[in-house]
C-alpha cells in the first residue's frame, strides 16, 4: 500500500496516517522527520542536507527526494507507506512519480481530507481560549494567526496538487468535518476500492480451503486399502470347508460395499485384489 493524504493545516492528515500506520503495517514518511534521521545517520544525502540547514538554506526537492528514496529502500517500508506533508508542489509530486517509476512501484491513491477553514479557525481559536483559561501556555505556532498564514500557503503552493493527481485518475476526496472514526472508515473504503488492501480470509475458511485442496488421490487410495482389507476379510472362509463359490460371493459383496466410497480407482483396486484372494483360495 503507497498512498499520499492531502490536507491543510488541522485536517487530520497525522491521525489518519498513524491509523494506517498501525491497522497495516506500513511506515509514515514525515519529510521532517526523515531529513533529520538522515542528518543523525550520516548517509551521503543526510551529510548535503545538514550542509544546506547549517548555511540557512532550504534543502532542494532533488535532496528531499533522495531521503525519501533511502527511506522507502529499508525492510519495514516493504508492505508500503503513507507521505504526509509531502510533495507540497506539482515539482515535488513529478519527482516522487519518477522515483516511483525508477523503482518500478505503483502510488495506489491520494486522498484529500477536505475541510471547512472557518470551522478550522474557530476550532484554534476554541483550543487557545481553553488553555488560557486553564492557564496553559499556547503554543507560538497553534494560534489563528499562524493558522490563517498556513492556509494561505497550503492554497497557493499545494491545492494545485488536487488538479496534478486529480488528471491522474489517482485523487480521492474525504470529508474531513466528519468525526474521526467516519474518516478513517471512508478512507479504507477508498483503499478497499482501488485494490491498495488484501481481502482478509478467516481462519476457519482458510483451514476449510486447506482441506478441500487435499489431493483427492489421497483419499481415493486411503478407501482403497480399506476396501481392500474389507474384501480380504469377506474373502475368508468361515471353516477350512468352506467353498469357493462362497469366496467370490462374499468379495463381490466387498465390492458392492465399497461403491461411493473410493470412487472409480478404489472400486477396480478392491475387484482385483478380490480376484487374486479368490484364485488363492481356489488352489487351496
Amino acid at each position: 500500500m503507497r498512498l499520499i493524504l492531502l490536507g491543510p493545516p488541522g485536517s487530520g492528515k497525522g491521525t489518519q496516517a498513524q491509523r494506517l500506520v498501525q491497522r497495516y503495517g506500513i511506515v509514515q514518511l514525515s519529510t521532517g522527520e526523515m531529513l533529520r534521521a538522515a542528518v543523525a545517520a550520516e548517509t551521503p544525502v543526510g551529510l548535503k542536507a545538514k550542509d544546506l540547514m547549517a548555511n540557512g538554506q532550504l534543502v532542494p526537492d532533488d535532496v528531499v527526494v533522495g531521503i525519501i528514496s533511502d527511506r522507502i529502500d529499508q525492510p519495514d517500508a516493504a508492505k508500503g507507506f503513507v507521505l504526509d506533508g509531502f510533495p507540497r508542489t506539482v515539482p515535488q509530486a513529478e519527482a516522487l512519480d519518477d522515483l516511483l517509476k525508477k523503482k518500478h512501484l505503483r502510488l495506489d491513491a491520494v486522498v484529500e481530507l477536505r475541510v471547512n477553514e472557518s470551522a478550522l479557525l474557530q476550532r484554534v481559536e476554541t483550543r487557545v481560549a481553553e488553555m488560557l483559561a486553564r492557564g496553559e501556555e499556547v503554543r507560538v505556532d497553534d494560534t489563528p494567526e499562524v493558522l490563517t498564514k498556513r492556509l494561505a500557503a497550503y492554497r497557493s503552493q499545494t491545492e494545485p496538487l488536487i488538479h496534478y493527481y486529480s488528471e491522474r485518475r489517482k485523487l480521492a476526496t474525504v470529508d474531513g468535518m466528519m468525526t474521526i472514526e467516519q474518516v478513517t472508515r471512508e478512507v479504507n473504503r477508498i483503499l478497499s476500492a482501488v485494490g491498495a488492501l488484501e481481502p482478509k480470509v478467516a481462519p476457519a475458511r482458510k483451514a476449510k480451503a486447506r482441506k478441500t485442496a487435499k489431493p483427492a488421490g489421497k483419499k481415493a487410495a486411503k478407501t482403497a486399502k480399506k476396501a481392500v482389507k474389507t474384501a480380504r476379510k469377506a474373502a475368508k472362509p468361515a471353516s477350512r470347508g468352506t467353498k469357493t463359490a462362497g469366496n467370490k460371493k462374499a468379495a463381490r459383496k466387498a465390492v458392492s460395499a465399497a461403491r461411493g466410497r473410493g470412487g472409480a480407482s478404489a472400486q477396480k483396486t478392491v475387484r482385483k485384489a478380490a480376484k487374486k484372494v479368490t484364485k488363492k483360495r481356489a488352489k487351496r
